[in-house]
């Protein structure tokens, strides 16, 4: 057998490039992050395998590559990664998808608890050294209502079903709904608004693409109650930034927690930073310990099914976006 190929992307100091090891041979690494590093070595390329999110390496690498049989990234979300070429080319894309769901899935649960037990105020009055006893939320009882049902939305809604919680769900397949034991009800895209009006905290999971870009706007937030909080680990796009901090200001809705926004990192003085009803995760909920080795075993186990001509896992529908 002739070696494989394989150029990745990333910074060579990287950590989780000791799990190159693992390979199988025959198979010759190629390692950087150097445009013109990855253009000389990229003709040779049958696999490219991408730790980062910079769309330029790879599309100028992907263009020299004329014999490459398929592209991983090591992250699940790949929507700035999409160029025109990948999209339209047959190599397949895959994705580490499902390597994140449970930290993020962790984080909305926490955040849950972070707003039934106002946590905020619990800690605030501790540095002050004030004893004031006050109410708080049991979370059993209440309703979880899950945008973007997929791995973490699935996960969350184990996770929420575990502690006494009903979840509901929006997903274009509603036929589903009957075969999943996590879900009290489902709704079709349409009913996204009906909901919202019912759910005391509403997680977004959903990929960035063309139809969930701004898919919670002025309207959808006005759907929800006033008690409700809203939970963001997709994409921040997927909200309407402005109607969300108008929404927020106005105790429209009780509060948001958010590990991710449409400029990131977020500029300095930005009113997400100062509105004390938001608790702000710098796109980190998804970076337990581990995180970039797990990631790498997922990459080791589809080079495993490449190496022996079997069908790839987590492929990316790359007109779709995810």
């Amino acid at each position: 057998m002739d070696p494989i190929q394989l150029l990745v992307i990333s910074n060579p100091s990287a950590s989780y490039l000791r799990l190159l090891d693992r390979l199988p041979q025959p198979v010759n690494i190629q390692v950087g992050s150097d445009p013109e590093f990855l253009k000389a070595h990229a003709v040779n390329a049958d696999v490219i395998l991408t730790g980062g999110l910079k769309a330029d390496l790879l599309r100028a690498a992907f263009l020299e590559a004329r014999g490459v049989r398929w592209v991983h990234v090591l992250w699940a979300g790949v929507e700035k990664l999409l160029f025109p070429e990948l999209i339209a080319s047959p190599v397949p894309l895959t994705n580490g998808q499902g390597v994140f769901k449970d930290g993020l899935a962790e984080f909305a649960l926490a955040s849950i608890f972070y707003f039934a037990k106002d946590v905020r105020r619990l800690v605030h009055n501790q540095e002050q050294g004030k004893w004031e006893q006050f109410d708080n939320l049991e979370v059993r009882g209440q309703t979880l209502g899950v945008v973007g049902y997929g791995g973490i939305g699935r996960e969350a809604a184990r996770l929420a079903h575990a502690v006494g919680m009903q979840v509901l769900a929006v997903r274009k397949r509603t036929a589903l709904a009957g075969t999943d034991p996590l879900l009290d009800r489902v709704y079709a895209p349409d009913q996204l608004r009906e909901m919202l009006a019912l759910a005391d905290y509403v997680l977004v999971s959903t990929p960035l693409t063309a139809e969930t870009r701004g898919m919670i706007g002025e309207a959808e937030l006005k759907a929800m109650k006033t008690s409700a909080v809203i939970i963001n680990v997709g994409r921040g796009p997927v909200i309407a930034e402005q109607a969300l901090i108008a929404a927020l200001e106005q105790g429209a809705i009780k509060g948001a927690a958010l590990d991710v926004f449409d400029t990131e990192p977020l500029p300095a003085g930005h009113a997400f930073y100062r509105l004390p009803n938001v608790l702000l995760s710098p796109h980190a909920a998804d970076h337990t310990v581990g995180w970039a080795d797990r990631a790498m075993d997922r990459f080791i186990e589809n080079y495993e099914l490449f190496r022996n001509g079997q069908p790839l896992e987590n492929v990316v529908d790359k007109k779709a976006g995810y």
